[in-house]
């Protein structure tokens, strides 16, 4: 399906009947890998999930997006559908945008029970080897921009990026590895107290996006929140443990399996 949100094509799915199940994905991914998730929760839940802005078949946003505008959209996503309340469920960014939009005083969309599933939101603290590595990288980048380089070695700036760049990083677009900066460069942590909903928490042991670590914070910061930590997983867990996933967020849902 297509509908048309500040002047942006987005693309989404549509399915079931009832109360509305609201699915954002995480970076550099789409709705295809909530087919599993879409299918059980249909059975009991309309169930929506765009393709974000950048993402799938979805326009990118016309200037870098920070993750308020991100939630802005979801925001007039739901609005455009009708939709004035759900329960969300988010993987790795789609999470980082639930922790933002539902930390809001004024958030419009009602939400009583929210997923997080390997989310996004809190910025990992950098060793001094780390630091020291980022500064060298924005020198050699200051330097290959130049216009003197640019002239002699137009390909270098790009190799030069590709070489030191995230693998998310060197697969996005101009615009989209703006947004990317933006994102990550936010610590949502301060916000995790703000979030009074019931949340299910649901971590691949593995993961080594969002380290388990981050889950465990969550659960403690987050007044209403519990983990379930799935062996043998990482990041994708829902993919990874597919029938286990499906089990815990069935039992949490009240979905007869």
């Amino acid at each position: 399906m297509n509908i048309r949100i500040n002047e942006l094509n987005i693309n989404y799915s549509d399915e079931g009947e009832g109360e509305v199940i609201l699915l954002l994905h995480g970076w550099g991914t789409n709705i295809s890998l909530f087919e599993g998730i879409r299918n059980r929760c249909s059975v009991k839940y309309r169930v929506i999930a765009p393709d974000l802005p950048g993402f799938g078949g979805s326009d990118e946003p016309k200037e870098p997006w920070c993750v308020d505008d991100y939630a802005d959209f979801v925001v007039e996503f739901c609005k455009a559908l009708g939709v004035s309340s759900a329960i969300i469920l988010g993987h790795s960014f789609g999470g980082r945008i639930i922790i933002k939009l539902l930390s809001r005083k004024d958030c419009p969309l009602k939400v009583e029970k929210v997923i997080l599933t390997g989310s996004a939101g809190i910025k990992p603290l950098q060793s001094a080897k780390a630091k020291k590595k980022a500064k060298a990288y924005q020198k050699g980048k200051a330097f290959l921009s130049t216009g003197l380089m640019k002239t002699l070695f137009p390909n270098a700036l790009e190799n030069y990026r590709k070489k030191h760049g995230s693998a998310d990083y060197n697969a996005a677009s101009p615009m989209m590895r703006q947004v990317l900066v933006k994102v990550v460069n936010e610590d949502l942590a301060p916000l995790l107290p703000e979030i009074r909903q019931e949340v299910l928490l649901i971590w691949g042991e593995n993961d080594d996006a969002t380290p388990l670590s981050d889950g465990k914070r969550m659960e403690k910061e987050m007044p209403n929140a519990g983990l379930v930590v799935l062996p043998n997983s990482g990041h994708y867990a829902f993919l990874e443990q597919q029938y286990t996933f499906l089990r815990v967020i069935s039992s949490f849902l009240d979905i007869e399996v």
